[in-house]
């Protein structure tokens, strides 16, 4: 079976957790003062506030005060965190009792000693930092919120780089305020000798920060204090805040427990439609509370995936919100009689029948992209449904399943049947159709939207089947969108996919450009045309052989005929015009090549298959196949 790159090598970016965090048309709080920063970072970057630009310098002009860091990929060490954050290498060994050059598990928890002082004319404690612009896209929201993560904000950077927003470009270098901050008098009163600036994660609580940090003098009333807050206030995660300490946080005097799981969040008020399909319900998201506010009532729901503000509004008002009662009843209770495959229910809303996916953790992708697009062979979303922290997102009902359960569940079954209807057989007319649907939404999604989106994670069981058997592509978690004209090459070290389909270049180097979905159409092709999977079976002849790597082989040298007909999926017969397979084996042969470069665009395999699709509507089967004139010399 084909091999997963699962979630375990896969550490979603900070950023894609930060928008889970804003506020759609109204966000409550109760009485937080100017020293904690709410979620204001994740307003529009142009919008000043003075929470945003960093603590107000109210204790020493400077000190030595500590930053925490989550390990990534790429900064894992003391060295690469050092240079990130411009500081000490080996002082950042010492308080974390490891070597400078020790690569650290990702998301573990570093603290990072740093020189805080006040500085700018608004007198904001900071401590200074820089950094290049790696690839063209990054932004001053990105850069503070994904790569520093949250460790300063856009509005800080902005006010601390002369350059316009719109401006920033590949090497530009710019200046970094990362949030520190000195004791007070009244904190060094009472025996605070430093302030620690501590990234909220989800499910923190107030008492298990203090707990966290109790060995170096972390308390519960001290960290309110320092923030200005009070046991009831509402704080968001993702956000940085102070902890005031007595003693300098080591690897010694930290506990390293897991957070608790969040509290299940309230559920979504309810939203009664008018007659012309509005609501007369006020939609109110809010971060996570770690105090006990009641929030004047309101009931609210935690939002699991993340889309920017205006993208949710038009979310709202582009798809349908289902009740979670309704997507019960329409599944009946999600019963496993009704399971379609692994999280996917199929329900019945008032006759029409959908497919219900039960999705936990950060969705923004799929629906930011489905939204916006509309293809006749692209899975269409209608709807979501949050209910605490899970998203239930409901599609149009593919009622013929999904195209690698037709080319490997019934392998070498009913042979002597043709009829693929009701044998699960594929005839050669139905897959060069199911082909060109393919890179018709491929082409579509490549060269016809706005932006370009790239879907990084095609193969036969993300291309479902309606009652025609017409394909539609699904499953847009991995989509990204892509340079219109690809001429700034994207890379990243997050390499997510399943073996079998991803190109070299993405799995060497996490190259990322249309190509990428290229190869995998290939990929998809080979499997049309010999019903074999992307990567042999365990325990099979031909173990751990890849699919792509096979076709080389078939349509060169001597005997190609008879090379191709033995690669052919056996279940066909021999029921299928030569010429044309051979026609369809040399583009996916192009599709697969190792060099990306040698690679055919969605647009030439569109046209490619466009032609052999009229030739295959046209053949005829009764022909004899024996007298198809030959392929050339040699074979």
């Amino acid at each position: 079976m084909a091999q997963d790159f699962s979630s375990n090598t896969f550490i979603p970016p900070p950023m894609l957790l930060l928008h889970t965090l804003f506020s759609c048309f109204q966000l409550i709080s109760r009485g937080l003062s100017t020293s904690y920063v709410n979620n204001k970072q994740l307003n529009n970057c142009q919008q000043n506030d003075t929470t945003t630009i960093g603590f107000v310098c109210n204790g020493a002009t400077s000190c030595r005060s500590y930053l925490t860091f989550r390990s990534t990929p790429t900064y894992n060490n003391p060295i690469t965190i050092a240079y990130l954050l411009a500081a000490d290498a080996s002082e950042i060994a010492r308080a974390n009792n490891i070597s400078d050059v020790s690569v650290l598990p990702v998301d573990t928890l570093v603290v990072v000693p740093v020189d805080c002082s006040c500085s700018g004319a608004d007198s904001r404690y900071q401590h200074n930092a820089s950094y290049t612009i790696k690839v063209q896209g990054e932004t001053y929201f990105s850069v503070a919120n994904d790569t520093y993560q949250a460790l300063t904000t856009c509005q800080a950077m902005e006010a601390n780089n002369p350059y316009d927003f719109r401006n920033l470009v590949v090497n530009l270098r710019l200046n970094v305020p990362l949030w520190c901050a000195c004791p007070t008098l009244n904190q060094t009163a009472a025996g605070f000798k430093y302030l620690l600036t501590y990234l909220i994660r989800l499910g923190d609580s107030y008492s298990y920060i203090a707990d966290a940090f109790s060995g170096a003098g972390a308390d519960i009333q001290g960290i309110l204090n320092a923030n200005k807050l009070s046991a009831n206030d509402i704080v968001f995660y993702f956000t940085p805040i102070l902890v005031p300490l007595t003693k300098e946080p080591t690897k010694e005097n930290i506990n390293t427990v897991s957070p608790p799981p969040p509290p299940p969040p309230p559920t979504l008020p309810s939203t009664p439609s008018d007659q012309s399909g509005g609501s007369s319900s006020k939609w109110v998201f809010v971060g996570v509370g770690i105090g006990a506010a009641k929030l004047n009532n309101e009931s609210v729901e935690e939002q699991p995936w993340s889309v920017s503000s205006e993208g949710l509004r038009d979310a709202i008002e582009t798809l349908t919100v289902y009740k979670f009662e309704d997507l019960q009843k329409a599944t009946g209770s999600f019963a496993e009689a009704n399971r379609i495959n692994g999280s996917v229910y199929q329900g019945s809303f008032k006759g029409d029948v959908a497919a219900v996916k039960v999705m936990k953790g950060d969705v923004s992708r799929e629906i930011d992209v489905l939204r916006q697009i509309n293809h006749s062979h692209i899975i269409r979303l209608s709807g979501f449904c949050l209910h605490q922290g899970i998203t239930y997102l409901v599609y149009e009902y593919a009622e013929k399943g999904s195209l690698s359960d037709w080319l490997h569940n019934n392998k070498m079954q009913n042979q002597d049947s043709y009829n693929s209807l009701s044998t699960g057989i594929l005839d050669w007319k139905q897959r060069v159709q199911i082909a060109y649907d393919i890179v018709d939404a491929l082409n579509y999604l490549h060269n016809f939207t706005n932006p370009p989106y790239i879907h990084k994670n095609l193969k036969s069981s993300n291309i479902l089947l309606d009652g025609n058997i017409r394909a539609k592509v699904a499953n847009f978690g991995l989509a990204r969108s892509s340079d219109s004209d690809n001429s700034v090459p994207v890379m990243t070290r997050h390499v997510v996919g399943t073996y079998g389909y991803m190109a070299p270049e993405y799995i060497d180097n996490g190259l990322i450009t249309p190509k990428l979905d290229v190869f995998a159409f290939g990929v998809v092709l080979l499997e049309l045309m010999s019903g074999r999977e992307a990567i042999a079976a365990k325990g099979s002849n031909e173990e751990g052989e890849l699919l792509s790597a096979c076709i080389n082989e078939v349509l060169e040298g001597e005997n190609v005929r008879e090379k191709l007909q033995r690669f052919m999926d056996p279940r066909l017969r021999k029921e299928y015009p030569m010429e044309l397979a051979y026609s369809m084996a040399q583009l996916a042969k192009n599709c697969v090549a190792h060099d990306l470069n040698s690679r055919p665009t969605v647009a030439d395999g569109f046209m490619v298959l466009s032609k052999l699709l009229s030739s295959s509507l046209d053949w005829d089967p009764s022909e004899d196949f024996q007298h198809s004139r030959s392929f050339g010399d040699g074979r």
